[in-house]
């Protein structure tokens, strides 16, 4: 029997398959190996689940666009403004020059086409550098390579922390896997942040040395390299030297990388830094109502940052085509600032726009201060001291200057004492240079708006919404709702032609009352100038504008159908009350604009728009205004076929012939009427004046065949204007200086009848047939031609001989009464 307590161990394993492993791991340096291996596993699993578990997909680079501004074209489809707030230009990898790509690696990371996402020594040196910083404040160097700066700004953030290097060199061997380093690099150039508003190397490019990246010489790329880590420790007015020092650095690890020679690195760090001033604020771009519409429009559509969608307004980098015509925007802008200049002369200087401190920091509070100036020789300013006949002001370039009493001598308003007095330190106002000096200006109180349409499709092509956007965002051309006075009125006669009337039915300009309740009793009406005619024909009673006649048609006809018509052409949704037939209900310019457009495009419908369509990043089209099909339109031949069109992509809102013979009226008030002013532009244009009661508008809305536009005049506050002020005396001379600008290139095109019209001869008093005579090109010709629907025109006739009596002056007693005439006659016939 063998004896097992002296029996060797080998031998009581032997025949074990384990025993070999077990023999081996009985020694301890192997199991040291065995326990190290399994903590490294247990670290890999806290790390997972600690940092990686939650981290951003690194595929989500390949799909990623960095935030790109909204640019906005003209309606020749250049660009002329754009919605960001960075500004960024984005570049693929092979637009940006070697020289700066050898710039960057060498500033950021000489290995990075090496690595695999972390520079090992260089995280050494950065874990070091933390231990030794721990407790003093101070911030560790990064130690991080150009695919974990890519982790950090577009997927990780920002947070000072170790966990936060942890999960992004993480993420930075992840991205290695997915992306190449040149799609790496491609998404780094164009992200990175480098001082003045800057982002990307494009955009720095341009604000640093206003070039292209591919017109960068060598000491501009390793200036530009030196931003990333602190742009505002580099910048070339406060810290040259740093700057200097820094970039130089840049340029000897340009050359012990073997990017550039000795001779170069020479000759780049001997050059200055070059770099350009700081940009002021780009120049005001025109239209900025119309730019501020055309923003709004857009964020409802498509929102505002990316949180809101792919195509948001801030970052979507959508490429916007208005239908803005910088030639008339710039001449509405011009014109409606020349008619409140011109409303507002004599009247004193209108007082301070605001008060801030003038103390240290005034620079600031000025430009917070926005400031509508208006003219682009006209600039804030604050009054930082006045001592005897001198004014100290400073400007918003941070820049001083003299304001003497001379120069403010313009009397303040409501007393005929010189402005300078009531100048005192705070006071921000406006002025304009003057050799060495400034001089006082004041910006009008009284304000208005206008727009311009084109008639054949609803494009606005100008809008004005006021003095200066800079000094309110309010936009009066869409916002103000105002009352248009006998500016409605052509909306009135429409719906009296499309229940029988015509331009030549006489119609009493008598007293007018009717009965409202017994607590009002009865309502009676008046002329402007409180005089009465006796019986004239609608044509009469438009061009002179006679409320009689306005009111006593708007009650034959029905005030149910007035508004239907109003409601029809856009102008507004109206109780049926009476004096809304004289322009009691309001409405803005541009419904007002777009319901004169639609009478110039024959009673169609049509829709103002300020956007024809947009693009995506990628060129797309996401919306269009016009979305009628053309079949055939973009084939190369057709065959001799007609050509394509698009159909018509809105109804008919009256009766073409209708809205023909309402233009053709409203051509008189041009040639004979209370907007004769407008008659010496050579051009057949048709329009109404409008006076509101106060009067507290005053409005001329009217055009051509091709170009609709309209302006009025009020105050914000509606306070009457004064009794001189009125729609043909203040409002038409705005529209006249508009259009000998925008239309002096654009043909004499007449308006067009459409099918069905009969053009007859009348005797423009009476409204009578003529036959003996033809129209002159007198304005104040007997004989006219007018316009009727097919079996409307007059059947009486009258005698050539009997329309030279009428001209003569009539003596009182042959005048018909109002009353006889109203027994008789019943009115209207």
């Amino acid at each position: 029997m063998v004896d097992q307590a002296r029996t060797p161990r080998t031998s009581l394993l032997r025949g074990n398959p384990l025993a070999p492993l077990r023999a081996a791991f009985s020694r301890r340096w192997v199991r040291w190996i065995a326990i190290l291996l399994g903590f490294v596993m247990l670290g890999w699993l806290v790390v997972w689940l600690l940092f990686a578990r939650n981290l951003p997909s690194a595929e989500s680079l390949l799909a990623y666009e960095p935030p790109l501004p909204t640019n906005v074209r003209d309606i020749d489809g250049a660009p002329f403004h754009s919605y960001a707030r960075e500004r960024r230009v984005e570049l693929a990898f092979d637009e940006f020059p070697p020289i700066l790509i050898q710039a960057f690696l060498s500033a950021e990371d000489k290995t990075f086409f090496t690595h695999s996402g972390i520079d090992f020594p260089g995280l050494a040196g950065a874990v070091i550098d933390y231990v030794s910083k721990l407790g003093s404040g101070q911030r560790a160097k990064g130690g991080s390579t150009i695919t974990q700066q890519v982790a950090k700004n577009l997927l990780v953030g920002d947070e000072y922390s170790v966990s936060r290097k942890v999960r992004e060199a993480i993420l930075a061997y992840k991205i290695e896997r997915t992306l190449t380093k040149q799609q790496i690099l491609e998404l780094y150039l164009n992200q990175i942040f480098l001082g003045r508003n800057a982002y990307g190397v494009q955009s720095a490019a341009r604000a640093y040395f206003d070039k292209d990246v591919g017109d960068l010489t060598l000491p501009e790329a390793a200036y530009l390299a030196i931003l990333p880590k602190a742009p505002s420790n580099y910048t070339p007015d406060r810290h040259e030297n740093r700057a200097l020092e820094r970039r130089n650095y840049v340029l000897r690890e340009m050359l012990a990388n073997g990017y550039i020679t000795p001779a170069q690195r020479d000759a780049a760090s001997a050059a200055p830094l070059g770099t350009v001033p700081r940009a002021r604020p780009a120049a005001r771009p025109i239209g900025g109502y119309f730019l501020e519409e055309v923003r709004r429009q857009l964020i409802d559509q498509f929102g505002e940052t990316a949180e809101d969608g792919p195509y948001s307004v801030y970052s979507g980098g959508l490429w916007v085509r208005t239908s803005l015509s910088p030639s008339a925007q710039r001449a509405a802008e011009t014109a409606l600032r020349a008619g409140l200049m011109r409303y507002e002369s004599g009247r004193g200087w209108r007082g301070r726009i605001t008060k801030i401190d003038p103390g240290d920091g005034w620079r600031g509070r000025l430009v917070a201060a926005n400031v509508g100036t208006g003219y682009g020789d006209w600039r804030a300013a604050v009054v930082l001291s006045r001592e005897g006949n001198v004014a100290e002001i400073g400007l918003t370039d941070g820049t001083t200057g003299r304001l003497p009493a001379w120069g403010a001598a313009m009397p303040k308003r409501g007393t005929a004492t010189a402005a300078f007095r009531f100048l005192n330190p705070g006071d921000v106002i406006v002025v304009k240079r003057e050799g060495s000096d400034y001089l006082l200006r004041s910006v009008p109180l009284v304000s208005g708006a206008f727009v311009a349409e084109d008639p054949h499709n609803g494009r606005v092509l100008a809008m004005q919404g006021g003095w200066d956007e800079r000094g309110g965002a309010f936009n009066r051309a869409t916002q103000a709702l105002r009352q248009p006075g006998s500016s409605f009125k052509p909306f009135v006669y429409a719906a009296a032609l499309e229940n029988g009337l015509t331009p030549a039915s006489i119609i009493v300009d008598g007293p007018f009352c009717v009965y409202q309740s017994a607590r009002l009793g009865n309502k009676c009406f008046r002329n402007f100038s409180g005089a009465n005619a006796g019986p004239q024909t609608m044509r009469w009673g438009v061009e002179q504008s006679r409320n009689l006649m306005t009111v006593r048609a708007a009650s034959q006809t029905g005030m149910d159908k007035v508004v239907k018509v109003a409601k029809a052409m856009g102008i507004g949704d109206y109780p049926a009350y009476l004096g809304v037939a004289l322009g009691a209900g309001e409405t803005t310019v541009l419904r007002m604009v777009n319901g004169y457009a639609m009478l110039a495009n024959q009673g169609r419908e049509l829709k103002p728009t300020l956007i024809d369509y947009v693009q995506n990043r990628a060129g797309k089209v996401i919306f269009r205004a016009d979305t009628r099909p053309c079949d055939g339109c973009r084939a190369k031949d057709w065959d001799g076929k007609p050509m394509p069109r698009p159909p018509h992509r809105t109804k008919q809102a009256i009766d073409a012939i209708s809205a023909y013979q309402m233009v053709h009226i409203l051509e008189g008030v041009v040639q004979r009427g209370t907007a004769t002013v407008l008659r010496d532009l050579g051009r057949p244009l048709f329009g109404k004046t409008g006076t509101s009661t106060g009067p507290t508008n005053v409005w001329f809305v009217g055009g051509s065949a091709d170009l609709i536009a309209g302006v009025y005049l009020g105050y914000d506050q509606p306070r009457p204007l004064g009794g001189y002020a009125q729609g043909g005396t203040v409002a038409a001379p705005i529209f006249r200086q508009f259009a000998q600008e925008a239309m002096k290139d654009m043909p004499v095109v007449p308006f067009a009848a459409p099918p069905g019209v009969r053009m007859v001869r009348i005797d423009r008093r009476s409204g009578r047939r003529v036959y003996g005579g033809w129209p002159t090109s007198d304005p104040k010709s007997a004989i006219i031609w007018e316009a009727f629907k097919p079996e409307s025109e007059p059947r009486r006739a009258v005698r050539r001989e009997e329309i030279v009596r009428r001209a003569a002056p009539r003596k009182a007693a042959e005048r018909p009464r109002d009353a006889d005439f109203l027994q008789r006659e019943g009115g209207i016939y």
